[in-house]
């Protein structure tokens, strides 16, 4: 819990349900499920997006102090930038989606490999593209939701590619964008320095009723690491970009 939370115990509780202001909802430790049935989101194409910057501070040290000073709050509130603004740090984040269908079927999504997926034919799911600086559109995922009944569970993962971990170097975030409803967000805010990947969320559909969980469990090695925590029992080999 941050500081200012602990004055204010309230402004906690109301940040991580959502409110119409913001038509979001965060999910958190405290309130880490959603329904998207009870939501009204199973309709159309379900986009999952995730965006990502680098603290000033981790690449330019902590030497700006000028406007600090006279500006004395904004020392607890240290500036991001875009990631690819300079390059001294060089991380790139993907976004990717292992899946299981009803009929068993079972696969991953995800920039390696150029696993793109298909919105319209199984697994219903389709990577949008491979965003290797941070840009502001970051990488978003499709899932059909028209197709629903096909899917059993997903899981969404971030993963550090071939680079060095910096996942405590970097503001991320993977928002989820229903066709109907608020958007639901999920804050990568917990330190894990060495990690190269992280389970951010799943989904399940449980008696026809699709539950987003919270997960945000980092884990010290890629897909075959997550692919045992959460049961997947899939063959994994060494995957590969084609060059930017």
């Amino acid at each position: 819990m941050a500081f200012w939370d602990s004055l204010w115990p309230r402004r906690e509780a109301q940040f991580e349900s959502g409110n119409a202001s913001t038509n979001s909802i965060v999910l958190s430790k405290r309130h880490a499920t959603v329904s998207l049935t009870k939501q009204g989101a199973l309709t159309g194409n379900l986009r999952v997006n995730l965006s990502w910057r680098m603290r000033t501070s981790d690449i330019e040290g902590r030497s700006r102090q000028s406007g600090r000073l006279l500006r004395p709050m904004n020392l607890f509130k240290p500036d991001v930038v875009q990631a690819h603004t300079q390059g001294v740090v060089n991380v790139d984040l993907d976004l990717g989606c292992m899946y299981e269908l009803k009929d068993g079927t079972k696969g991953v999504v995800q920039p390696l490999g150029n696993l793109i997926g298909d919105l319209n034919a199984p697994p219903y799911i389709r990577l949008s593209g491979d965003d290797r600086f941070g840009a502001p559109s970051g990488e978003t995922v499709y899932v059909n939701l028209d197709q629903r009944d096909q899917i059993k569970r997903l899981l969404f993962f971030v993963y550090i590619y071939d680079q060095t971990p910096a996942f405590d170097r970097t503001h991320a975030k993977v928002t989820l964008y229903p066709g109907n409803g608020p958007r639901i967000e999920i804050e990568l805010d917990e330190h894990a320095p060495e990690a190269r990947s992280c389970a951010v969320f799943t989904v399940e559909n449980v008696k026809d009723d699709l539950i987003v969980r919270r997960e945000v469990k980092f884990v010290y090695g890629f897909q075959s690491e997550l692919d045992r925590l959460y049961g997947w029992g899939m063959q994994w080999g060494r995957g590969y970009k084609s060059r930017a």
